[in-house]
């Protein structure tokens, strides 16, 4: 067999590195399109989206092992909660709703106070 040149080996080379690259983009394709099968088993809407990708994206950071360790020391008797909370007219904007003061002893009116 004859002695590549550096060009012919270079190229050689970057052809399979594409290669591999391809083939690297597919599996890891497939492998996500698996897990993504998998949340359809869970009960996902119970979280919100963004609470959904920090809880993965903390869980892969750390490591799946120590996130389930973590996670189930938290609140081991507790079930796991059925819907997320009813949102209030005012959290689209992160705060609470704006509430009126408590009537005063005697008023006519939540408005009126004593004496007016």
């Amino acid at each position: 067999m004859p002695k590549m040149t550096d060009r012919e080996r270079l190229a050689r080379l970057e052809s399979d590195q594409r290669k591999l690259a391809e083939e690297t983009r597919a599996v890891r394709s497939s492998l996500r399109a698996q897990y993504g099968v998998l949340t359809e088993t869970l009960e996902v809407e119970a979280l919100s989206e963004r609470e959904f990708r920090e809880v993965l994206s903390q869980a892969i950071r750390v490591g799946g092992g120590v996130a389930i360790g973590a996670l189930k020391a938290l609140h081991p008797e507790r079930p796991p909660a059925e819907t997320s909370p009813g949102r209030r007219p005012g959290d689209e904007h992160g705060g609470a709703a704006r509430r009126r003061p408590a009537p005063v002893q005697g008023a006519a009116s939540p408005g009126d106070g004593p004496g007016r």
